[in-house]
């Protein structure tokens, strides 16, 4: 039998156990899952995921899987995992990795849903997720590495549309126990699947990319469980996965024993604002540029004697909007992030509210406000940087230069921060106890027995109705 990629592939999938999971992946996936369940949470509010959840009630079946934030609305598995995808990526709020994609909300919520289609004497444990939710980061971060290209923050499509929608797959092929066969199936059945333009950036329509990376990997694992086959050359051509890719160049993955995880050599960027993770750059420049301005002014920023105002950043055509009209496209707006940071400080959720968005202080600063994009500030989140200048009417000029903002791999949120992220997005839908509920399951969750209780807690449901599920294996030290 000849030696492929994709049969290489399959092979990891299926070959990778618990065992494997290092110390490092397990702390770093816990928080990616804690903070994906959080914006998640938080989305299930907005306009966008509202419309998806009326769609998604025409489809009903008698295995069904939680909506998060909701006691009393429950969805098909596959319809559960799109709901909860879409509310997950519905104010660009989710982790973004590099190479470039939003990893975790292509994977969680697929894993999540079928972890309750099994029958009720198959518990799927907390290790057993976390297994899964890792082959499926993993296997995203892999074929990222395939391509020079995809380095960079994209131009074409959006990547979670190809990367994420595999991932998905592989991690419910995990979760499923499927064969190598099976597992190969997975992958090419999930390909037909992959891609979607980035010009629907900055519209409702950019959250459905990650929704149907999580439903479509789910359908393709299942599809390829009841015995269904693609190409299982898929990984190998041009015209597999390939064809997103100029370059595109696949490698074997390392052999499992010790596998190196890419998570344990790279982690995430977990934002502190919902926007594009390239104004996250801008927004800690301006907050330091408005510190140095406000400081002879009583704390308001003297708006009249700003002449102009210059923001460095890489060319990224999409985050290039002079004029945001709506919170998506101020949410991929370089120059709005600048300006509403150098107004109120700092950037929040509210920053994004239509009456922020279009009051006449902003509308007269960005009418201010111009773009450079320096040769050398390269559109890649590892390497960009942000340079924010205000030129004032006396001819001063304030600068600063943000290489880092607080939150990126290089500066991670502290578990204080992330947590208090997390209570504050959970809190718009859920109560207190579910909180601290999903906070310490999530935290104890390579030592959970039935990881359904995570999904109690995401309706909404609280500890005194699940003493008997709630226990956690204790070990004796």
């Amino acid at each position: 039998m000849q030696f492929t990629i994709t049969g290489n592939f399959a092979s990891v999938i299926h070959g990778l156990n618990t065992n494997h999971l290092t110390d490092v992946v397990i702390q770093r996936s816990k928080r990616m899952i804690l903070d994906t369940l959080g914006v998640g949470l938080l989305g299930t509010s907005t306009e966008v995921c509202q419309k998806v959840k009326q769609y998604s009630k025409i489809y009903s079946s008698d295995i069904s899987s939680t909506i998060w934030g909701h006691l009393d609305f429950r969805l098909p598995p596959l319809y559960a995992a799109f709901v909860n995808g879409v509310a997950v990526h519905s104010m660009d709020f989710d982790d973004t990795w590099h190479p470039a994609t939003h990893p975790s909300g292509a994977v969680l919520p697929a894993v999540m849903a079928l972890s309750e289609a099994f029958p009720q004497k198959k518990k799927v444990s907390g290790l057993d997720l976390l297994l899964a939710f890792n082959v499926g980061i993993e296997v995203q971060g892999r074929l990222l590495r395939f391509s020079s290209e995809a380095r960079n923050i994209p131009k074409r499509f959006h990547p979670p549309t190809v990367v994420g929608t595999m991932g998905s797959a592989a991690a419910c092929a995990k979760l499923l126990a499927l064969n190598q066969m099976k597992c190969k199936n997975t992958l090419a059945i999930a390909a037909s699947y992959a891609g979607a333009p980035l010009a629907n950036a900055a519209t409702q329509t950019k959250p459905l990319h990650i929704g149907n990376a999580a439903k479509h990997g789910l359908e393709a694992a299942c599809l390829a469980s009841q015995g269904l086959q693609g190409n299982n050359q898929i990984l190998d051509m041009e015209s597999g996965i390939g064809a997103f890719y100029t370059d595109y160049n696949p490698q074997t993955l390392p052999t499992l024993q010790s596998y190196p995880w890419l998570l344990d050599q790279q982690d995430v960027a977990i934002k502190r604002f919902p926007a594009h993770l390239g104004t996250h750059w801008v927004a800690d420049a301006a907050s330091s540029v408005r510190r140095k301005l406000v400081e002879n002014s009583g704390n308001l920023l003297p708006l009249e004697t700003i002449e102009k105002v210059t923001v460095k950043v890489p060319e990224v055509k999409y985050v290039n909007r002079p004029s945001p009209n709506s919170e998506h496209e101020a949410r991929h707006s370089f120059q709005f992030v600048a300006c509403s940071t150098l107004l109120d400080g700092s950037m929040s959720i509210q920053s994004f509210a239509s009456e922020n968005i279009h009051r006449p202080a902003l509308q007269e600063l960005l009418c201010k406000t111009q773009l450079e994009h320096p040769s050398d500030n390269k559109p890649s989140f590892e390497s960009l940087y942000c340079e924010v200048t205000v030129v004032l009417r006396d001819g001063n000029t304030i600068s600063d230069r943000c290489n880092t903002f607080y939150g990126h791999w290089r500066k991670p949120l502290t578990k204080g921060d992330l947590e208090k992220k997390f209570q504050s997005n959970a809190s718009e839908v859920l109560p207190a106890e579910a909180i601290e509920g999903i906070i310490e399951t999530v935290y104890n969750l390579e030592k959970v027995e039935d990881c359904s209780v995570l999904n109690t807690f995401l309706s909404g449901q609280s500890a005194r109705l699940l003493p008997e599920k709630l226990h956690v294996e204790h070990s004796n030290s």
